[in-house]
């Protein structure tokens, strides 16, 4: 069984990650530069963010937002599993638990960045009740 019920979650509680650190001029001002529109593909629900770091958008759904440059293809837990901070990308990669398409180095380099996220993305899931997606 699936941690998150429906797309709409998936949108809530993994794009509000993605939300949150856009608000962090900090964490803005680290991404910008690097050129990155990634598009993850989320499974078990179905659902696709496209996370436009140059031009601090996200975008939720299917045909939406910019051409992406790098591409995760992964199910929702493994993207909260991520968030929690138990899964380590390049293991995931290696293990074929996540896909990639495009210039997967360059996205590894954010990776340090992305990781100040997983405190925020814990204490929304706290917030939220969510104690089934802390759990998994």
């Amino acid at each position: 069984m699936t941690a998150f019920t429906d797309e709409a979650e998936v949108y809530e509680f993994l794009g509000g990650v993605f939300r949150q650190g856009m608000q962090d001029p900090a964490l803005v001002e680290k991404l910008r530069p690097t050129g990155i529109v990634l598009r993850i593909t989320y499974t078990d629900p179905d659902a696709v963010l496209t996370v436009d770091m140059p031009n601090t958008q996200l975008h939720e759904g299917a045909g939406t937002g910019p051409e992406p440059n790098v591409e995760l293809f992964m199910t929702a837990d493994t993207g909260n599993r991520f968030w929690l901070g138990k899964v380590i990308l390049p293991v995931a990669l290696a293990k074929g638990q996540v896909r990639a398409k495009g210039p997967v180095a360059k996205l590894l380099t954010v990776l340090p960045v992305a990781k100040s996220m997983f405190g925020p993305y814990r204490e929304q899931l706290q917030a939220a009740g969510r104690t089934d997606l802390l759990d998994a």
